[in-house]
């Protein structure tokens, strides 16, 4: 099996836990079974209701709850899948990050994404705007960001990974060119090809090594068995799965993360 040149790096599997219709307790025991499955990133979301279903149901704020799960995890990584740029200041935001990434001995990874919830932006007083000026506004806060924290005392503990979440072409991917370690898309593995080769199109323009960035897409329920392989040969790298309650069901990560054992063998031998 042959692979991209910008994807020469092991798999990952991540698990994103849906903060919604369940208690706090019922979370914070799916992250303590996760990791202990050997889960690499653990996800929550940025929202402020449940994003389907009652939009009366029961929801749990995303920094909060990060902080919460640095102090009850040891090992995996973990961090919003994404955070709104537009619900929190980016020099806040920066500090927030940083003084999570300390409390966590450096396992946090910030993701990040221009907003798309209008009920959320409605409900909590921001301006919505147009899709053009919350992108404006992302590259801006990430420029913020960085030079916060370049400022921060204590400095982060690591250079902290930024994810950027979306598939626009024009805006989002030329942004995750210049800022993301990590880029998150969507589609079936033909589309998210195209996705990777205009990323290494825009890291060209600006002389970026596009290997830099890990590659990571969402399975929902679709097992290894049926997408596993076509993902890995156009590069991706990073596999998100999707928990929700009222079990927070292991099986599918159980078989996912076979699969990145045995992948990562594969690649080991090549």
């Amino acid at each position: 099996m042959s692979y991209p040149p910008s994807a020469a790096r092991p798999v990952r599997v991540g698990v994103q836990i849906q903060p919604q219709y369940c208690s706090y307790a019922e979370i914070r025991r799916a992250v303590a079974r996760y990791e202990e499955l050997g889960v690499d990133i653990l996800f929550n979301w940025d929202h402020f209701f449940p994003v389907y279903g009652p939009a009366d149901g029961e929801h749990y704020e995303c920094w909060t709850m990060l902080g919460a799960w640095a102090e009850a995890t040891s090992r995996v990584e973990f961090g919003p899948l994404v955070s709104c740029n537009s619900y929190r200041n980016p020099d806040l935001l920066a500090d927030m990050a940083r003084t999570v990434d300390h409390i966590s001995d450096g396992r946090l990874i910030l993701g990040i994404g221009a907003g798309w919830n209008e009920k959320d932006y409605d409900e909590y007083g921001y301006e919505f705007g147009t899709p053009g000026s919350r992108l404006t506004a992302l590259g801006e806060g990430m420029e913020r960001i960085e030079r916060r924290w370049q400022r921060l005392n204590p400095a982060p503990t690591r250079k902290i990974p930024v994810l950027v979440g979306g598939n626009g072409e024009r805006r989002t991917l030329r942004l995750a060119a210049r800022y993301a370690d990590i880029w998150h898309g969507f589609g079936d593995p033909g589309q998210l090809a195209h996705k990777h080769s205009v990323l290494d199109a825009w890291c060209a323009e600006i002389g970026r090594d596009p290997a830099q960035i890990e590659r990571s897409t969402r399975v929902f329920r679709r097992g290894p068995d049926e997408v596993g392989r076509d993902l890995v040969d156009v590069g991706t790298r990073l596999i998100q799965l999707v928990a929700q309650s009222p079990n927070f069901d292991p099986a599918p990560v159980k078989d996912w993360l076979d699969f990145r054992d045995d992948v990562n063998k594969s690649l080991v031998a090549s």
